[in-house]
C-alpha cells in the first residue's frame, strides 16, 4: 500500500468515498484525541483518547489506500493542541498569464506554494516558496482568498488545513526548477495544463484571474 506523504507537500489521496462526511468525522476525532492526549493526566483517559485516535485511523484507512499503522504514525507526530495547518499559494502574473510550476511528485501543475513554515510571516512564506519553486522573485500584494480545504473539493488528506492565496507582484528572476519542481511557465487563461488537484483546483485558478482582472474584489473566505 502507498503511504501518505503529506507533511512536505499536498498530494492527492486515492480514495473511495462512501459517506459524504467520513473525512470530517475522522479529522475531528483525530483532533479530539490529540487534544485529549495533550492535557489528560489520568491513565484511563489517555487510553480512551488512544482508542479514539485508532478509530479515526480506521475510518481513513477504510476509505483510502492508506494503512492504519501508517496513519497512526502520522497522527502520533502531531503534538499539542490541534489546529489547522496552513498552505500558502501565490498567484504571480506576467501580463495576462499566470505562473505555474510542475510538481516532481505527481507531474502535474500548481501555483507555487506549500506549507507555511514556523518563523515566516504569511507574506514571507509565499515569497520564499515562489522563489524556491520557480526561480522568480515576487512580492505579496494582497490576500485574495482564505479557504477551508475541505470545502473546496480537493482529494482528502489526513489533516485539516486552510489554504491562503496571495496575489503577488513579479519583481524579477528567471525560470528555474527545484527539488520539488520539474518545469516552470506562464499560462493564459485558456492554456492551463492538468492540475495537481491536491494543491490547486480549476475554479481556484479562475478566481485568481478574477482578482487579477479586478483589484477591487473583496477577499474570499470559507
Amino acid at each position: 500500500m502507498q503511504t501518505w506523504r503529506i507533511l512536505n507537500d499536498l498530494p492527492g489521496l486515492p480514495y473511495a468515498m462512501n459517506e459524504a462526511n467520513w473525512l470530517d468525522w475522522a479529522q475531528r476525532l483525530a483532533a479530539i484525541a490529540q487534544n485529549g492526549l495533550t492535557y489528560a493526566e489520568n491513565h484511563y483517559d489517555r487510553e480512551r483518547y488512544e482508542q479514539i485516535r485508532a478509530i479515526a485511523a480506521e475510518i481513513m484507512a477504510g476509505h483510502s489506500d492508506g494503512e492504519v499503522p501508517a496513519i497512526l504514525d502520522l497522527f502520533g507526530r502531531e503534538e499539542g493542541y490541534a489546529t489547522p495547518k496552513v498552505d500558502v499559494r501565490g498567484a504571480v502574473f506576467e501580463g495576462d498569464r499566470i505562473l505555474l510550476v510542475r510538481e516532481a511528485s505527481d507531474g502535474l501543475w500548481t501555483l507555487p506554494g506549500g506549507w507555511a513554515d514556523v518563523g515566516d510571516t504569511p507574506s514571507q512564506a509565499i515569497e520564499r516558496e515562489i522563489w524556491e519553486e520557480s526561480g522568480y522573485r515576487a512580492r505579496a500584494v494582497r490576500l485574495v482568498a482564505l479557504y477551508d480545504r475541505n470545502t473546496q473539493g480537493h482529494p482528502p488528506m489526513p489533516f485539516y488545513a486552510y489554504k491562503a492565496f496571495f496575489l503577488c507582484e513579479l519583481l524579477g528572476g528567471s525560470a528555474a526548477v527545484s527539488d520539488e519542481t520539474t518545469a516552470v511557465g506562464f499560462f493564459a487563461r485558456d492554456e492551463i495544463p492538468p492540475l495537481s488537484t491536491g494543491r490547486l483546483l480549476p475554479h481556484q485558478v479562475e478566481r485568481m484571474f478574477a482578482h487579477h482582472d479586478d483589484p477591487d474584489l473583496p477577499t474570499e473566505y470559507d
